[in-house]
Formats: structure tokens, C-alpha cells, sequence
């Protein structure tokens, strides 16, 4: 594995964060993206595919020939859901037909989502390669070197733990550490406002829908559909309640 591109620091884009955390080859050439989302942004699934298509496009230059096209892989861990329908932790999205032939392998999404794991309760070894992973991802900031040692004995995690033990002796690594994390932290919890604000002015808009109709029904007008009040503004809706109300003002 070489790693072209190392961890990048997050940028943000509107109303959203997002990150290419690395790019790397492999032994048989493929180019893989493996990015890190510990929220789900809108657009992540068309974003994913963006970045795997891009890195499938920008082998070729002129003259090459489509043979030369080596897989290029997208892989997301997502502290997240996109997937509710589906209890598998790992989704595996490729060119298919509906009934299940693989057109190529050019272009190759994979997903794991963390909150679906669920860790065997006797604490034992980990032998499923895809569950190692999302253990070591879910886990590793709350488990002791140790404890993930026992349960994830492959060379390759007790480099990884050695990784974790260094960034924790290492002032610099560690307020780095600490700062994404905050920032992470911090972009969920606007996530959460964004999405509270939102539901707010959902329950006022339906409310004055429904003042709306109750007065048309009063005034003897005819009433409008829940479908098509919603079209309307929240200001269209605020000024049909004034002219219903004077009209019924007047009436009296």
C-alpha cells in the first residue's frame, strides 16, 4: 500500500464538512479513497460517488487506452446511518445488473456504518476482518491499548494501537487529536440546531395550515387542501389567516 495522500485537514463547503482523509494505492494498482464522517452530511452518497468517479477519470490522459483503468475504490466509515432499511454493517455498491451481473469493477463504493455493531459480549477475539475494523474505529478512543490488543491480536492493529500510543505521549499529535475532535463535535451539534430549527418551523407552518382552513371553513370559502397550503410561503400563509379574519370581522 503507498500512500499518495495523507490525512487532510477538514474544509468546509456551505453549510457542510467534508474530508478526503487518505489516498493510497495497492499492490495491483487500484486507487482507493477511505474517508472518515463522524456525521451524515447532506449529499454524502452523491459526493462519494463524485470522488471515486473523479479518481477513475484523472488516470487517463491523451491517447491512454481504457484498458490502462484500474479499479477505483471509495470507502466511507460512517459514525452513522445512511442505510435504516438494511442491518448489514458493510454495503458494497457496484455497477450491477437488477439481477446481479457485474458490469466492471472499475468503480467500487464501500460503506461501513459503526452504530450497527454490536460487540459479542464475552470480549474475545475478533476474527471477522470487516468487524475488526469497525471494533477498532468504534472503539479505540474508549478501549485501552490492551483491551484492543486482546481482542485484535493481527500485526496490523498492534501497529495501529502503537500509532494511538504515540499520538498520546506527543503533545503536538495530541492537540491535534483534540481540535478535530472538537471540531467534530462541534459540526454535530449544528447538525442538531440546524435539524431542531428546522422541525420548529415545520410545526408552525402546519399550525398556520390549519388556522388557514378552520377560517375558510368559518367564512363560508372554500377550503383550500393541506397540499395545496403547503405550496404557499410562511408569509402567504400569515397574510390568507389576516384577510380571513378581517373578512369575518366584517361579517359581523
Amino acid at each position: 500500500m503507498q500512500i499518495l495522500i495523507p490525512i487532510i485537514g477538514k474544509s468546509f463547503d456551505d453549510d457542510k464538512a467534508s474530508i478526503l482523509d487518505v489516498l493510497a494505492t495497492d499492490d495491483h494498482g487500484r486507487f482507493i479513497d477511505i474517508e472518515i464522517q463522524t456525521t451524515l452530511p447532506a449529499g454524502l452518497s452523491e459526493r462519494l460517488t463524485y470522488y471515486a468517479a473523479s479518481q477513475l477519470v484523472e488516470q487517463l490522459g491523451e491517447g491512454d487506452s481504457y484498458r490502462e483503468l484500474r479499479p477505483s475504490i471509495g470507502i466511507c466509515i460512517l459514525d452513522a446511518i445512511r442505510f435504516r432499511e438494511s442491518s448489514a454493517l458493510h454495503l458494497d455498491f457496484q455497477l450491477r445488473s437488477p439481477s446481479g451481473e457485474l458490469l466492471t469493477d472499475c468503480l467500487q463504493i464501500h460503506l461501513l456504518e459503526l452504530p450497527k455493531y454490536d460487540p459479542d459480549a464475552d470480549n474475545g477475539v475478533i476474527a471477522d476482518p470487516i468487524k475488526q475494523w469497525i471494533h477498532f474505529f468504534r472503539f479505540a478512543a474508549s478501549s485501552s491499548p490492551e483491551e484492543l490488543r486482546q481482542q485484535l491480536p493481527d500485526l496490523v492493529f498492534s501497529e495501529a494501537i502503537g500509532v494511538l500510543e504515540m499520538i498520546a505521549r506527543n503533545p503536538e499529535e495530541k492537540r491535534f487529536y483534540e481540535s478535530r475532535l472538537k471540531m467534530q463535535r462541534d459540526e454535530q451539534a449544528r447538525l442538531e440546531a440546524a435539524e431542531e430549527r428546522g422541525e420548529a418551523r415545520g410545526e408552525a407552518r402546519g399550525e398556520a395550515i390549519g388556522r388557514v382552513r378552520v377560517l375558510q371553513s368559518l367564512a363560508g370559502v372554500a377550503e383550500s387542501t393541506i397540499e395545496d397550503l403547503r405550496m404557499h410561503s410562511s408569509k402567504e400563509l400569515a397574510a390568507m389567516e389576516v384577510a380571513l379574519k378581517r373578512q369575518l370581522r366584517e361579517r359581523s
